[in-house]
C-alpha cells in the first residue's frame, strides 16, 4: 500500500514542477517580446534616419528648382504639416487603430502554437 504522505509528497513534486515550467515559458515569452521590441526600436531609428536624408534631399532639390534657399525646406516643411494634421484628424479612426494593433500582435505579441499544444 502506499503511504498518504508519499502521495502528498508526490502531487507537491508535480505542482512545484508545473509552477516550473510555467515560470520558464513565461520568462522565454518575456524575452522574447524584449527582443522584438528592441529589433523594432532599432528598424524604426534607420527608417528614420532614411527618411531625415530623404527629407534633406528633397528639401536641396526644392530649394534648386525654385531657386531659393529656403522655399525648398518650407515646402518640405508644409508637407509634413499637411500629414500631421491628416493623422491628427484620423486620430480616432477605428479602421486605423485595428490595423497598428493587428501589426503590433503580429509582430510583438507573437504566440507560439507549439506550446498550446504541449498541454
Amino acid at each position: 500500500m502506499l503511504n498518504i504522505g508519499e502521495i502528498v509528497q508526490t502531487i507537491k513534486s508535480l505542482i512545484e514542477t508545473r509552477i516550473q515550467m510555467v515560470k520558464q515559458d513565461i520568462q522565454e515569452e518575456i524575452v522574447g517580446i524584449i527582443s522584438r521590441l528592441m529589433l523594432l526600436v532599432i528598424i524604426g531609428a534607420l527608417v528614420a534616419l532614411a527618411f531625415f536624408f530623404l527629407s534633406l534631399s528633397l528639401a536641396f532639390y526644392l530649394s534648386q528648382v525654385t531657386q531659393s534657399p529656403y522655399l525648398g525646406f518650407l515646402i518640405v516643411a508644409l508637407m509634413y504639416l499637411l500629414v500631421v494634421m491628416v493623422l491628427f484628424m484620423s486620430r480616432d479612426s477605428l479602421g486605423i487603430q485595428h490595423k497598428v494593433q493587428a501589426i503590433l500582435k503580429l509582430f510583438i505579441f507573437r504566440f507560439n502554437s507549439n506550446s498550446d499544444k504541449d498541454e
